[in-house]
């Protein structure tokens, strides 16, 4: 999903890419996706799904190798966030996006932390980027809008593989089924994923950030006095929007207390939000996006 770019995949090497679900098919309202990615609450869904994409050992080692998330922290998070919603809202620009970033990714390759080799475009690697959108977008509407039943759960997967098709992932590399996809998940979180020095920097609530890029001066000012609260805060949500399963795989505590503490937060993200006019609610380019549907 949105990172520097698994039933686990064949071999290592590039994606080819012909082989994908039934052809690239850009998104149009009326898709759950098209509500789902511009509204601002993906903005809490999205840093959980980062953790779970670099837990991922080869991931985890071309992020730490090769991302700016270090040195341009709020410039990379601005990029990968327009890439999505182009993605979604793109229509025709959709597909001219997922080429670019296949284009982008192919020189991306080194060696993880236990010295194998990786490259971005492994098809097992880079379908588990895409993966991660799943449980992650399931567990984020328990807390913060409602919980998906049944039917919509599987809406929900058969969307996410058309969106795998635009961003150039080949049908066997990728779960078919729900029902495939959680035996595959659960591998996953017990055979590969670890708590990667990125996992760790991520969920590290001293990490050094810098005030957003276009910081006024008053904000520049108080940056060190608002930091640590809102980086706690991070760091809360994103551990309690993880899957239970992955918290443990990775040692991180999550109380009782902490259970509560979200469900509360997510009680009040669900009752403001749907209260918030347009141009609030949800991000630039979906809003216009939007507009240009109603015409």
């Amino acid at each position: 999903m949105a990172g520097d770019h698994a039933h686990t995949g064949p071999g290592t090497g590039p994606a080819p890419g012909p082989d994908t679900f039934s052809g690239p098919v850009p998104f149009a309202p009326g898709s759950l996706l098209w509500d789902i990615t511009g509204d601002v609450r993906i903005l809490l869904s999205l840093p959980p799904a980062l953790v779970l994409q670099v837990a991922h050992p080869a991931v985890g080692a071309g992020v730490d190798d090769h991302s700016v998330f270090r040195t341009d922290p709020w410039g990379r998070a601005e990029r990968s966030l327009n890439s999505l919603q182009l993605w979604v809202y793109g229509g025709e620009q959709a597909l001219e996006e997922g080429r670019r970033l296949r284009e982008l990714h192919r020189t991306i390759s080194g060696t993880d932390a236990r010295g194998r080799a990786y490259h971005a475009l492994t098809p097992a690697y880079y379908a588990w980027v895409h993966a991660t959108a799943y449980p992650v977008f399931l567990r984020a509407a328990q807390y913060l809008s409602h919980p998906f039943d049944e039917p919509d759960e599987r809406r929900l997967y058969d969307e996410l593989l058309r969106l795998g098709a635009i961003l150039g992932i080949r049908q066997r590399d990728m779960p078919r089924t729900p029902e495939e996809f959680w035996p595959y998940f659960d591998a996953m979180v017990g055979e590969e994923l670890e708590r990667t020095a990125v996992v760790a920097e991520l969920l590290d609530p001293r990490r050094p950030i810098p005030p957003p890029d276009g910081a006024g001066v008053l904000l520049r000012r108080l940056w060190p006095v608002l930091r640590p609260p809102l980086a706690r805060l991070h760091v809360f949500v994103t551990t309690g929007l993880l899957p239970p399963t992955v918290r443990d795989r990775l040692g991180l505590a999550w109380t009782a207390r902490d259970e509560r503490g979200l469900r509360r937060l997510g009680a009040v993200v669900r009752t403001v939000v749907p209260l918030l006019p347009e141009r609030l609610r949800y991000l630039p380019t979906a809003r216009a996006a939007r507009r240009a549907a109603r015409g």
